[in-house]
């Protein structure tokens, strides 16, 4: 259930991430998470998108290094302390998280989502539906 995360390595000059963004925009294909970061001479871009197969190829096509990599969207209830109260969770049932950002839906107001990369996917998910916490599907990322 987990859902596919593209990270494009982006050279670090001015119009780049444009660029990049144009080529999704350009076949229709809807961001829904982004977070850049930037590294001595060139950034990371990861994204979630609503058709990862659509953008990777898209990407690939025109040049750019792109790849696809697992991450768990987690719905958190969208109160003080709904990420903590994860992240407790996380943490009793030893989930290290490598990294994570946040987004949001105008599906529903009362919840705010998370994208958390984690060693092992599989077993994290298996743990924490387990726990009942509410792990999105890319056809659910697709439908918001």
């Amino acid at each position: 259930m987990s859902v596919k995360q593209i990270s494009v390595f982006l050279e670090n000059k001015p119009g780049t991430l444009k660029k990049m963004t144009g080529f999704l925009a350009g076949h229709g294909i809807d961001i829904r998470a982004i977070s850049v970061s930037e590294t001595v001479g060139f950034g990371v871009a990861r994204l979630i998108v609503d058709d990862a197969l659509s953008a990777i190829n898209t990407l690939n096509e025109n040049d750019f290094i792109a790849n696809l990599t697992p991450v768990l969207a987690i719905e958190v209830p969208d109160e003080a302390g709904g990420l903590d109260g994860l992240l407790a969770i996380f943490s009793e049932l030893e989930v290290n998280i490598e990294y994570m950002y946040a987004f949001s839906s105008s599906r529903t107001m009362a919840h705010a989502y998370m994208i958390f990369r984690v060693a092992d996917t599989k077993t994290a998910e298996a743990k924490l539906t387990g726990k009942g916490i509410k792990i999105l599907s890319q056809e659910d990322i697709a439908k918001m």
